[in-house]
């Protein structure tokens, strides 16, 4: 699993979504001023990631090109300056 070059956060260009993909295989999700709407786990196979939130729910996306596409998002690293 190469999931360490993926770790961080990922926004969507509106900045309402955004995906913390942290160290150990875990990520939160927050949407608009909700933190933390969604929380659990995620594995990644290449450029595949699956994530299974706290409640069972399930979903996919694939990381092309610096983005990722996600349940019909797109999502950008978020950089610092």
């Amino acid at each position: 699993m190469n999931q360490n070059k993926y770790v961080g956060m990922w926004v969507t260009a509106d900045g309402y979504i955004r995906h913390a993909l942290l160290q150990g295989g875990r990520y939160d999700e927050a949407r608009g001023s909700r933190k933390s709407a969604y929380q659990g786990s995620y594995r990644i196979e290449g450029d595949h990631i699956d994530y299974r939130d706290d409640t069972g729910f399930t979903a996919g996306g694939d990381f092309r090109d610096g983005v990722l596409y996600h349940a019909g998002m797109v999502l950008c690293r978020e950089t610092t300056r």
